[in-house]
């Protein structure tokens, strides 16, 4: 199949980019008695109402189903169908397994950006006592697959028409205090009606805002997808929009080169190599975009001296000279 349809994760994916979880139940945190029974597999039908067709992705933390909704087909929606994600069942035997879920629902949902994935409901089911969120069902291929396809990267325009409605989205998500935490290229989908970021599962608010959202102990559930990973999140800092910017320039970079601007080294290894003293601009990438995005690309935090917005500037086209304007009259 070439297109895959609403994948929050892709299906098959490289050893190398799967999301690396680590995560513990500490005793003296959660006692035995507060330990959840087995996990009950899904139904076929969940609320009575989504009826679950075939699996669509899998990652460390989810999965993604297609699914019928019943009620929608009853009342004649000739277009009934929904993408619903729920935890693995590894995650959701922990006790707050469905908070976890929740906390993605609720800091999506916040987000009106048409770049962003539409996310519709959040429910349990009472039988299984399993979370799931329903979401718009996509086509598309994401970045991932693009790249698989494109190994000498993508020409300029091809490349600034995704640069500018991801970063677009990635600046609508911090302005709201929403930190994504885990952009690859996995991540973003081409739709057909355009551009969508996805997968805020690791996501977090910003400090001081959306303070009534479900707080989990990043100590107990910590993920990152290795080679995207800011070097202060492998330090076991907390998450910050600095690094989603990070992340985000790594993708971009790979999108103008065909390859990881680090050889896919962390962040620590490319540093201890000290391959940031040898990144060069990509061929496919104009002059004016190189500052801001080496800048996005600095391993120390202080040094990254650029957010969301100002990376976005950096990736439009340049204000012409004055001699430019006067030939074009």
């Amino acid at each position: 199949m070439n297109e895959m349809e609403a994948s929050m994760l892709n299906p098959t994916p490289d050893v190398s980019d799967l999301t690396r979880f680590i995560g513990t139940i500490r005793e003296a945190e959660t006692p035995p008695a507060q330990m959840p029974a087995a996990v009950l597999p899904l139904p076929e039908v969940l609320c009575k109402r989504y009826k679950i067709e075939r699996l669509l992705g899998v990652g460390g933390m989810g999965a993604v189903y297609r699914a019928r909704d019943l009620l929608r087909e009853q009342y004649g929606d000739p277009d009934p169908y929904v993408a619903l994600k729920t935890l693995n069942e590894e995650f959701a035997e922990y006790p707050d397994a469905n908070a976890l879920l929740y906390s993605e629902f609720a800091l999506t949902s916040r987000l009106r950006h048409g770049n962003v994935i539409r996310l519709y409901a959040f429910d349990v089911d009472p039988f299984c006592q399993r979370a799931f969120i329903t979401l718009e069902l996509l086509k598309g291929p994401t970045l991932d697959q693009l790249l698989d396809e494109r190994p000498a990267g993508l020409p300029w325009t091809e490349l600034q028409s995704i640069a500018l409605p991801l970063l677009d989205a990635l600046t609508c998500s911090h302005r709201h205090g929403v930190l994504h935490g885990d952009i690859k290229p996995s991540n973003v989908m081409l739709a057909a009606d355009g551009l969508r970021l996805f997968d805020y599962g690791l996501g977090q608010p910003s400090k001081g805002l959306l303070t009534g959202l479900p707080r989990l102990s990043r100590s107990r559930i910590s993920a990152w997808t290795p080679r995207y990973a800011a070097l202060e999140l492998l330090n076991g800092e907390p998450l910050t929009a600095s690094a989603d910017v990070y992340a985000a320039a790594c993708v971009l970079y790979e999108l103008s080169s065909g390859h990881h601007p680090f050889s896919r080294l962390t962040a620590r290894q490319a540093k201890a190599m000290e391959q940031d003293k040898t990144l060069t601009r990509p061929p496919n990438l104009p002059p004016h975009c190189w500052e801001g995005l080496r800048l996005a690309l600095a391993f120390d935090k202080e040094r990254r001296g650029i957010d969301a917005a100002g990376l976005m500037d950096a990736f439009r086209d340049p204000v012409p000279s004055l001699w430019q304007r006067l030939l074009r009259r």
